[in-house]
Parts: structure tokens; C-alpha cells; sequence
């Protein structure tokens, strides 16, 4: 018998959102005991950040369900699951590597990728890359880092994110 209900969803992860409320309040409250003033600060900073990020991520999700309306679901599973999971990943990557997208966009992304009937090894594959490896942002980390350390930077990353998704193959029983 399971811990807990599944009950829905969070950022693409299926997680009982009345034990994440609980567990949050428990230690907002346990900060609150501790020191009443530097909690009020920290929910003042968080509630002005919120209100900063909340117009992208509003204009983030409509712009995805702008897309995914459009985009049907077997049209996007057969763009990414053709015949070889393993090409399906590799597409998945080079995707990954050039988008710029925020994590927090690209986790919700993968959820309903997963819904969409994509393997977990290409959503890896995707999810990885899109984190760790920056085509677009390669001029900035250039600029920042030299050039050649921006390469290995990259390079290091794609390979690890590329072992990532065989990894998650493995373990999810989609390869070998």
C-alpha cells in the first residue's frame, strides 16, 4: 500500500500537493517561531519576486498551450518517438541544446510529453540538455568563460546529460 494518494500533479511530477502544502507550512510556521521578523522579510522578497516572474510564466503557459493546441499529440510523439528511441533522443537533445527555456516551463513541458505518450529516455534526453547545454547562450559563457572552457563546458555537459537519458533507459526498462 502506497504512503500517500496520488492526487495530481506539480510541475509535471505526480506528488499528493496536500502533503507539499502541510510540510510547507510546517516550516514556515517552525521559521515563523524562530525568528518572526526574518520570515516576514523572506515572504515579503518572495511575494516581490513572485509578482515579477508571475507575467512570464503566465505568458510562458499561454504560449505552450497556444503551441500544444496546434501541435497534435501523435504528431508531436511521432516528431520524437519515431522507430529508434535512440534517435528520438538524439533529436530530443540537439532540441534541448539549442532551446532557451526556463526550467520552469521545461519540467510542466516534459510532463505533458510524458502524457503524450514519449518515453522517459527522450524526455530525459530533453529535459538534460535543455538545462545543461547552452548553444544560445554559448556567446555570453564566451564572453564570460573563454571560449575554450565555454566548449569543454558544454561538451562535458551534453555527454553527461546523453549518459543521463541511457541511464533512464535503463532504469525505466526502454532500452536493452
Amino acid at each position: 500500500m502506497p504512503i500517500c494518494q496520488v492526487s495530481g500533479s506539480i510541475l509535471g511530477m505526480d506528488l499528493d500537493f496536500s502533503i507539499v502544502l502541510v510540510l510547507t507550512l510546517l516550516l514556515l510556521l517552525i521559521s515563523f517561531v524562530a525568528s518572526r521578523k526574518k520570515t516576514v522579510k523572506a515572504l515579503k522578497m518572495s511575494w516581490k519576486r513572485l509578482v515579477k516572474i508571475l507575467p512570464v510564466v503566465a505568458l510562458m503557459v499561454l504560449l505552450m498551450s497556444i503551441v500544444f493546441l496546434f501541435i497534435p499529440r501523435e504528431s508531436l510523439s511521432s516528431y520524437l518517438h519515431n522507430d529508434s528511441i535512440i534517435a528520438g533522443a538524439g533529436m530530443a537533445a540537439l532540441i534541448g541544446s539549442i532551446s532557451l527555456i526556463p526550467g520552469f516551463i521545461a519540467f510542466p513541458l516534459g510532463g505533458v510529453l510524458k502524457d503524450s505518450g514519449i518515453p522517459f529516455t527522450i524526455i530525459s534526453a530533453f529535459t538534460t540538455t535543455l538545462m545543461m547545454v547552452g548553444i544560445l547562450t554559448f556567446p555570453v559563457e564566451r564572453q564570460f568563460l573563454g571560449a575554450r572552457v565555454a566548449l569543454v563546458r558544454n561538451l562535458i555537459f551534453l555527454v553527461i546529460a546523453l549518459c543521463t537519458a541511457f541511464v533512464t533507459g535503463l532504469v525505466f526498462g526502454e532500452l536493452g
